[in-house]
Order: C-alpha cells, then structure tokens, then sequence
C-alpha cells in the first residue's frame, strides 16, 4: 500500500522557517519527502503591521516574525500547509477566511471550523478555544477590533461544534487548538503533572480543557486528534464505547498534543498513512453541503443561540441528505479541487519602508468566490463591520486573559531587527493560563537560536521521546505500514 508522510506541529508562534528548515533536516537525515504540513494553531498569518496590532500576545511576542515574506513571495512553503487558528492570531486577516483559503501560496487555512480532503483523507478542524461565557454567542465580531472584540473573536462559538457534529462519514484527522477535556485520563496523565504541576487541579478535577472539543471526539470519534495550546507534548489512546444500534466496531482515537517551536522541545512528529487519492487538497463534498443548509443560522449578533440536540428530530433536519451534496457538487461543477486562486488583498510588510498599514475590515476576494458557487451570501464583508475605532496603541492595553504566559527569560526577548508595536503596560490578570518558565524553555547561552542549524539539530535532530506505554502505542503504530508516527 503507497503511503505518505504527514509532519504534525504544535504551536507555530510564526517560526515558518525555523520549521520548515526542521522538516528539511528529517527528509536528508531519514532519506524521506514530507507531502503535507500540519499546523494547531497560533500561526501568526502576520501581514504587515495591521495585522499585528489584532494580535493579542504579550508585548514582547509581538513580532513581525517570517510570514509575510511567504505572503509577499518572497518565499515559498516547501510543502503543502494546513492550520488552524489558535489564542495567538492576526485575527482581522482570519475573519477574511472565516471559511478557509489561501493565506498565502501553499499555506492553506481550514477555517472557523472546517473538513477538506488531501490524498484521500479526510481532515477537519475547528479554530480558537473554548470560553464558555462567548460560546453560545453570535459571531459578532469584525475590524477593527477592540481590546475585548481583539479576543473574544478567538472563541470557539456553538454554531461551529453545531456543523462539525453534523458530519456523517468518517473523519481521519482532527485538529484543535486546546485540548478536549479529560483526553488527559486516557494517557500517562502522572508524566504530564510532573511536567506541568500547576495543571494539577484542573486535571483532578477534569476541569482542563474544551468541552465542546470533548464531545465533538466522543461524537466523530476521529482516527487521530492533534492539538497544541499547553507547551507540552502528550499522547492518549481514547477507546470509544461501541454503537450497537448501527453494528459498529469499537473505535479509537490516537491523541497527540505537541510543544511550540523551540530547542529540545518535540513540537514536530511524522506520521506514515495511507494515499487514498490524489496528492492534492479539495473541499470535502458533505462539508460544503452542510455550509449551505447550516448559513441561515449563522448569528452576526452579541445575542445567544441554541441548537438542536444529536437525539432530536430538528437535528437530522440540518445533515447533509445526497441531494444536497449532489447540488452542490454540480454547483462546483464536479470539480472539488480547491482552486489555487491566492492574491495579496493588503500590501506586505517593507522592512525598508515605513509600514502604513491601517485596520479595516476587507472583503477577501477567495470568500467572495467561496460563497458564490455555494450560492449563499458571504456574511464576513465590510458592510458587516462594527464600527468601533481601532486605539492608537495596540490591543494589550490590559493583559489577555486567554494567553499563555511562556517564560520571561532574555532568550526570549525580540532581536533587534524585529519590528514589534508600540503598547501600554499589560496589568496583571489572575484569569491568565501561566505555562511556567522552567528551565527547558531557554534556550542554551541566553542568546536564542539564532543559529538555524544549531537550533535544527538540537530540537529535531533526535527521534522524539517515547516514554509511556500510550506514546510507544501510538508510535509503534505505524510498523504496519499503514499508519502512526515516524
């Protein structure tokens, strides 16, 4: 059986370079090509200086980084890349995408939420983390942002896990940013605490984590689950109970959740599966299906919606019946190959030249076109946008009580040729998540990894730990050939 090798990254921060360089070190040194890259979130699709005044980060994250150069042209993606959004985004550039496209050639975004097809597979997604007091909200929020719209647009809303629940067919690969909730009873949950002691509580409590995620894994019990969000990598194999109404066999999800991009951190894995199909990215036929009949209920207002139960009447009413899918398959007409139809809609960041960049709400030509072959209206343009002014300093005037706190060493500290925005002092806030500053989060003699290969090779360089028995499970799985991790 052909197989192809699939490279799993966890948090991104914007280190396109730094990982795909890491991807080209594991190609030469086990003399293999790496076919798709996928990314869980807080990918930084940075633009220009815009786009990084709606990116809520601390302010000494808050760097231009590398992605616009592959927005520019400057640089192509090696490979074909597949992400999803996390806490830590240029959020006025995703709201343009809400339903997936091009950020930039050969960088793909799946969307709010979404399923597309590489090879054969099938791979969904759903974007931002769960925060219950947001959930049940309309999608409310449009550029320019304010201090509260800047994250509140992360929040993964009930309309999203609604569609998602609404698919049928199997689903390979699953991506989230947080955690589903209690996936951590399902591995080596004593390695993690020791690891990370301050998430005791919430572990023991099985307070950790999204519970919108946790019943989306339960409901589409997915071949593999992968997230980022915690800095830590940690494997589960979640056993599914058996439907003995529909005669299935006792399924299971292989969970991995990986580590942001620095040395001696296992923030990349290789996965070996099987080809199914063409080598290219298409959109998912009952996907599209379920766009269509779900956009009615598709709220723009602060106001709270509900949704039909899965045991309800109402609830089948929405799933995608075969007319449907066959309308909008002749709607494509037959061909669900996503077009490569990428174009720059706001000008790239000039190092040499002063970035004028202004926030405002833009109507992405790829939406636009999304939209019109489904035959449904494209709700993320300007004439949807709030009207709030944008500040003149950027959007950390108060500390963001969804970030992640990563490690207040000078390793971390922007070099001097990145350009970062001007802020306020962030206060203090006793809601944020801290990760800690433990010692594995610096990087050797205080100066970063400023050498490229120096950082390659201490990071990737060695195969990754396998220490419980749940991580040699997941790993040992690919010795059949036809999947797991290499």
């Amino acid at each position: 059986m052909e197989t192809m090798n699939i490279a799993i990254e966890g948090c991104c921060h914007g280190e396109l370079d730094r990982i795909y360089e890491t991807m080209s070190l594991i190609e030469r040194q086990h003399e293999m090509k790496i076919d798709l890259l996928i990314c869980c979130g807080d990918f930084q699709a940075v633009r220009n200086l815009a786009d990084l005044q709606c990116m809520a980060v601390p302010p000494k994250y808050r760097q231009m980084q590398t992605f616009y150069k592959y927005y520019s042209g400057e640089k192509v993606a090696p490979v074909l890349t597949l992400f999803i959004g996390g806490n830590h985004e240029a959020s006025n550039h995703l709201w343009e995408l809400s339903y997936g496209g091009w950020v930039a050639p050969n960088i793909f975004y799946l969307g709010r939420s979404g399923l597309v097809k590489f090879a054969g597979l099938r791979i969904g997604g759903l974007s931002g983390i769960y925060k219950p007091h947001d959930y049940n909200k309309g999608v409310y929020e449009s550029p320019p942002f304010d201090n509260s719209t800047c994250r509140s647009i992360y929040h993964v809303r009930s309309y999203d896990v609604f569609k998602l629940k609404l698919i049928s067919g199997a689903v390979d690969i699953f991506l989230s940013h947080d955690w589903p909730r209690g996936v951590y009873h399902h591995g080596d949950s004593d390695k993690l605490l020791r690891q990370k002691s301050f998430l005791t509580q919430e572990v023991q409590s099985n307070s950790l984590g999204s519970p919108p995620a946790e019943e989306l894994l339960h409901h589409m019990k997915p071949s593999y689950w992968f997230s980022a969000h915690l800095h830590v990598k940690f494997a589960a194999v979640v056993k599914h109970g058996v439907d003995v109404a529909n005669e299935e066999e006792r399924k299971e999800t292989k969970f991995l959740a990986l580590d942001k991009c620095l040395p001696r951190k296992d923030f990349l894995q290789v996965l070996s599966l099987p080809v199914r199909g063409e080598k290219k990215l298409e959109y998912d036929a009952e996907w599209l299906a379920i766009t269509n009949t779900t956009r009615p209920l598709l709220s723009l207002s602060r106001g709270y919606q509900s949704f039909p139960s899965e045991t309800s009447d109402e609830f089948q009413k929405y799933k995608a019946s075969i007319e449907d899918i066959k309308a909008v398959q002749e709607a494509f007409g037959g061909d669900l190959t996503i077009p490569q139809n990428f174009s720059q809609i706001v000008p790239a960041y000039n190092p040499s030249a002063r970035d004028h960049s202004q926030v405002a709400a833009c109507e992405h030509p790829q939406t636009t076109e999304f939209c019109r072959k489904l035959g449904i209206e494209n709700p993320f343009r300007p004439e949807n946008s709030s009207q709030i002014a944008m500040p003149s300093v950027t959007t950390s005037q108060c500390r963001n009580p969804d970030e992640i706190t990563l490690s207040d060493d000078n390793d971390d500290e922007p070099e001097n040729d990145q350009p970062t925005a001007e802020v306020l002092p962030a206060d203090p806030n006793p809601d944020e998540i801290d990760l800690g500053s433990d010692e594995s989060d610096t990087l050797d003699g205080g100066n970063g990894c400023n050498d490229g290969v120096s950082c390659r090779e201490e990071s990737e360089s060695k195969q990754p730990r396998l220490d419980s028995e749940t991580e040699v499970k997941v790993a040992e799985s690919c010795r059949d050939g036809s999947d797991g991790c290499s």
